[in-house]
């Protein structure tokens, strides 16, 4: 991604979606001035910030995350398909721009990295029992197969990540939260406690309809 810490970045504010590092986002872009964001960023190294968008304060987060075009398709009348990647996570620092699409001087943001291994590795492995738990009730209760995926993350930053993106309902907010943690712990510590405690709804209703099987869930 560059030695440069900071650099300039067309920015795509998006209401409600937060785009988390390794996580693919497909969008389709209509309006001119993203049409002319688009062809400036293919021109350019396919970079540019996906960065939340708060349409009742009509205003933007501070923190994103940079998209990578992966493929993209134009069509005849102008309008297109794109297939992005989520790399690393920025902070405004200044907007440049607003016309004909913004653009902001931005920094890279990292984690910061904790000494602590052994209780880092005890997280992830509490945080990946919770989900798998999640999981299997939802299939008992849904009477629908679901599965983790094959290839969860091991490493815990990864892991908070991918846990980050696939949040359900709308989770905006909290994915925001998610998003600008800066601390491995933090984030999994949050996101276990989530789990958990839809862990616990959910035992709670398995029991429910193992005891009243006729009762209908609403």
């Amino acid at each position: 991604m560059g030695e440069l810490s900071v650099r300039e970045l067309p920015l795509f504010p998006l209401p409600d979606v937060v785009l988390f590092p390794q996580e693919v986002l497909p969008l389709h872009i209509f309006e001119s001035r993203y049409r002319i964001m688009l062809q400036s960023v293919l021109e350019g190294d396919s970079m540019f910030g996906v960065i939340k968008w708060d349409p009742n304060t009509k205003s933007m987060a501070n923190i994103g995350c940079c998209a990578q075009i992966i493929k993209h398709q134009t069509a005849e009348d102008g309008r297109s398909n794109i297939i992005t990647l989520g790399q690393q996570r920025f902070q405004v620092l200044e907007v440049l721009r607003s016309t004909p699409f913004s653009s902001a001087m931005v920094s890279w943001i990292s984690d910061d990295n904790i000494d602590d291994f052994q209780k880092l590795d005890s997280l992830k492995d509490s945080v990946k029992e919770a989900l798998s738990d999640v999981i299997n009730l939802t299939s008992k209760l849904t009477n629908t197969k679901k599965n983790l995926p094959d290839k969860l993350p091991n490493n815990p930053i990864d892991l908070s990540f991918w846990i980050g993106a696939h949040l359900g309902g709308p989770v905006a907010e909290e994915q925001q939260r998610l998003l600008e943690e800066r601390n491995t712990f933090t984030r999994l510590q949050r996101e276990y406690e989530m789990l958990d405690h839809t862990r616990k709804q959910l035992a709670a209703r398995t029991v429910l309809k193992e005891s009243f099987p006729d009762i209908k869930e609403n």
